[in-house]
């Protein structure tokens, strides 16, 4: 019977071997405790723990198993690295996922470490979890609906430890047939810079930064303020292309980006914390084309109900004209299926008063002059 070994964020053991849980069950610590889940014993291994795999996970039990099988299948050696599995919402079933990969690989494969987070959350917060409770000297993170290739943690250490302070592996997210807006979307982060989802640091320069900023709630810049930190630390950051991780398209319902859009509200954080580097990377100009577009609106709103036709009219036909410029823009490259056609064509008159209100509600809540 797997026996439970809680520690808190230091390491330091918290909680009573077989369980540290009251009566009701719950965990007694407020604080994340490292849980492993071993057979007996936590037992050292021989030869010191190199690098340590930090995977945020919550609700998502079958991408975490399929993840989870192509990390113990790593071809370095499995004395040399931990897998540490953050749980953001503990869950009987992703308690159950790591259960049974720590017996798997209790013998002969790397150790699978159980995290179930008692807050903050997020993914910044669940990264910090990981880390911090790591053994390796190197950091490698990435997401649970990844797949890495099997040389995915040899390569990434390699170029570690011929200098670097920071890597950011290769991102492939394979696609079947023509994507739809929400595919081509996700896939561009194939391109992006620094990802979290397959970068890999140094654990003293993540001591020396702070980790990740917590305030990042959801998974949306948080990766870019790392990378912006590092980058103000003066870190060496290098590019590894055969450290490569597949990052399939989960798939999405129908006006998925309606609620993709709440997320604006973080490039406010990012925006206050990194000015200049924001609009060096990230965007260059407030989104004008938002703000006329609802200016139209409200503009002819305010004009039909005045009694005003000429007014609404003119300013109707310029709020008509962004929005089909806007879905015009989304369709190309894009499915041409009805049902995709029609999603575009209703996300795209709802998206831009939904950014406009949440790029405001990310300046009110950060303080920041953000358009």
């Amino acid at each position: 019977m797997s026996k439970i070994l809680a520690f808190d964020r230091n390491r330091r053991q918290t909680a009573n071997r077989g369980g540290g849980h009251d009566s009701g069950g719950t965990l007694r610590s407020r604080t994340a405790p490292l849980v492993l889940i071993r057979g007996g014993e936590r037992t050292e291994p021989e030869q010191a723990i190199a690098i340590s795999v930090v995977v945020p996970t919550k609700g998502r039990p079958q991408l975490l198993n399929r993840c989870l099988a192509s990390l113990v299948l790593q071809n370095l050696d499995p004395q040399r690295f931990e897998i540490i599995v953050v749980d953001d919402g503990p869950d009987d079933g992703t308690r159950e996922v790591a259960t049974d990969w720590a017996a798997h690989t209790e013998e002969k494969g790397p150790q699978v470490v159980y995290i179930p987070s008692m807050g903050p959350y997020g993914p910044a917060a669940a990264r910090n979890h990981g880390w911090r409770a790591a053994r390796g000297a190197v950091i490698a993170f990435t997401d649970d609906d990844t797949i890495a290739r099997t040389d995915w943690l040899r390569n990434g250490l390699r170029a570690i430890e011929d200098g670097a302070d920071a890597v950011c592996g290769r991102i492939v997210m394979p696609l079947n047939g023509t994507p739809t807006d929400y595919e081509l979307d996700a896939k561009r982060l194939e391109t992006a810079e620094f990802v979290t989802a397959n970068c890999f640091c140094r654990r003293r320069v993540l001591e020396d930064i702070g980790g990740f900023d917590e305030r990042f709630k959801a998974a949306w810049r948080e990766d870019s303020d790392l990378y912006f930190r590092l980058m103000e630390y003066h870190a060496s950051i290098v590019r590894e292309p055969r450290a490569v991780m597949m990052h399939p398209v989960r798939p999405a319902g129908w006006g998925v980006s309606l609620k993709q859009v709440r997320k604006v509200q973080f490039d406010a954080l990012l925006y206050k914390k990194h000015p200049l580097l924001y609009r060096r990377r990230i965007r260059a100009s407030p989104r004008w084309d938002f703000y006329l577009t609802v200016s139209s609106l409200l503009l002819g709103l305010g004009a039909l109900a005045a009694g005003k036709p000429l007014l609404a009219g003119a300013a109707g036909a310029v709020w008509l004209g962004m929005t089909t410029r806007f879905c015009a823009q989304r369709l190309r490259n894009t499915s041409h299926a009805p049902s995709h056609v029609a999603e575009m064509v209703v996300t795209s008159a709802l998206i831009p008063p939904l950014a406009v209100f949440w790029r405001a509600v990310g300046a009110w809540k950060f303080r920041v002059g953000f358009l």
